[in-house]
């Protein structure tokens, strides 16, 4: 079977990671690293022993497949003209910048009969996938995903930056529409939210609260889940899950603190978490879920099927972060009206950046790069 040709869009530090991935797989062939900075696209094209282009227009009939790894402005202008050409798309998170640009970037996918994966590349994680079966309809989500600054994505905030990871988690497991949002945020840097905080409520009454922060002294990656019969606490980073599964006992009502003897509170003050809530460790081995992630692009391309991660499941994610930013926008720190709102404190002009330019001053659109590099989020 012949390898997929595929290039890599975007030669900053993700784009990177991926060229040596592809570059090592051999169910794809590297077509080229795409990048309009000469000494990234240089650097990566040699490590990975394939050709240097300042921007896509060459690649016409080259390539069957592409990885889009630029900053999230620029995903929605390459994803369509790639997708008109019949290409193949992997785009990192977030899809894109808007939902409205998601939108038409999955119906033009879909016209063109193409893949579209969007890389959330928590859904490959063997901690999530040890935790899953015990915590089917989840009722209540706690995640926190926290780092420093990476001086990388600028173009977005935190919401878009890492909650969206788990927004898209949560949406994956809670298959109900959501009900009602409230978030807040708080700007450190000026440009965008750089801490935010959601809670969603969803038709089917479970709740979700969600945290995220890119200023942070320390870096986690947490998700909390409870269910009617178990809860799963997941370490993304340790690749460790713990499952509390309580007793029947306590699942049927029939343990009635209230009536314990002395005798009773005293034996279950020792043994009352092993016999009614034990609790399980579940280690899992590490993987290269980058490599996971391609390997399930390329299979998804010759079967014909859909991949793990949709242009529809990445498109809903983004409607939800715009409904968080919205409400970020809108929020209040003062009881006194006319007080400061938003993460600024201030008002914004717009929640999410515009994709290709902002014209609303001038009328004209002044000249970009077709793209600039991204950087792992």
């Amino acid at each position: 079977m012949k390898p997929i040709r595929m290039a890599v869009i975007g030669a900053g530090r993700l784009g990177g990671f991926h060229a040596q991935k592809a570059a090592a797989s051999k169910n794809i062939e590297l077509v080229a690293v795409v990048d309009p900075v000469a000494e990234n696209r240089n650097q990566v094209a040699s490590e990975c022993n394939t050709m240097p282009l300042h921007d896509i227009r060459p690649l016409d009939s080259l390539i069957d497949a592409a990885v889009i790894a630029s900053p999230t402005k620029y995903h929605h202008r390459l994803g369509m003209d790639l997708v008109e050409r019949g290409v193949h798309l992997l785009v990192e998170k977030p899809l894109c910048a808007t939902f409205a640009e998601a939108d038409e970037l999955v119906e033009a996918a879909n016209r063109q009969g193409v893949v579209l994966q969007v890389g959330h590349v928590e859904q490959f994680s063997p901690a999530l996938a040890s935790a899953l079966p015990y915590v089917q309809e989840p009722k209540y989500i706690e995640a926190v995903r926290a780092g420093g600054f990476t001086f990388r994505s600028t173009d977005i905030g935190v919401v878009m930056d890492l909650m969206i990871h788990d927004i898209d988690l949560v949406l994956s497991m809670v298959k109900s529409p959501v009900r009602r949002v409230e978030a807040m945020g708080l700007s450190v840097l000026g440009g965008h939210e750089d801490v935010a905080n959601a809670r969603l409520h969803f038709q089917s009454g479970c709740v979700a609260n969600l945290s995220a922060s890119r200023v942070s002294p320390t870096a986690g990656r947490h998700m909390q889940i409870w269910s009617s019969r178990a809860y799963a606490n997941i370490d993304f980073g340790a690749l460790k899950t713990t499952v509390v599964e309580p007793s029947e006992a306590l699942l049927c009502r029939k343990f009635d603190v209230e009536k314990l003897t002395s005798e009773q509170v005293e034996y279950y003050k020792k043994n009352f978490q092993q016999e009614h809530l034990p609790q399980r460790e579940l280690q899992s081995d590490r993987v290269d879920a980058l490599t996971l992630q391609q390997g399930d692009f390329v299979d998804s391309i010759r079967a014909g099927r859909q991949p793990r991660v949709t242009g529809v499941q990445a498109r809903d994610a983004i409607a939800l972060a715009e409904q968080i930013l919205l409400k970020i926008q809108s929020h209040a720190w003062d009881e006194k009206s006319g007080g400061p709102v938003g993460p600024m404190a201030i008002p914004r002009k717009s929640v999410i950046p515009s994709p290709h330019w902002d014209n609303s001053h001038t009328g004209t659109a002044p000249v970009e790069s077709p793209f600039e590099r991204k950087e792992a989020g």
